[in-house]
C-alpha cells in the first residue's frame, strides 16, 4: 500500500469533540507534527472527518 504524510495544521481547541478524538485517533499530540500513515480507507475517513485542520501529501 501507498503512504500517505499528514501535518496538522490547525489546533483542535474549539472543535468538536469528535473531532479532537478523531485528531488523537490518527496519532497526533501537538501543532505542526508530522506523521506518516498507511493509505487506506480506515485511515482516508479519518482524514476527510477532519481535512480543515490538516495537510496531506501522497508518498
Amino acid at each position: 500500500m501507498a503512504t500517505i504524510k499528514i501535518k496538522q495544521i490547525k489546533s483542535g481547541i474549539n472543535r468538536p469533540e469528535r473531532q479532537k478524538r478523531t485528531l488523537r485517533a490518527l496519532g497526533f499530540r501537538k501543532m505542526n507534527q508530522t506523521l506518516e500513515k498507511q493509505d487506506n480507507p480506515q485511515i482516508n475517513g479519518m482524514i476527510a472527518k477532519v481535512a480543515h485542520l490538516i495537510t496531506i501529501e501522497k508518498i
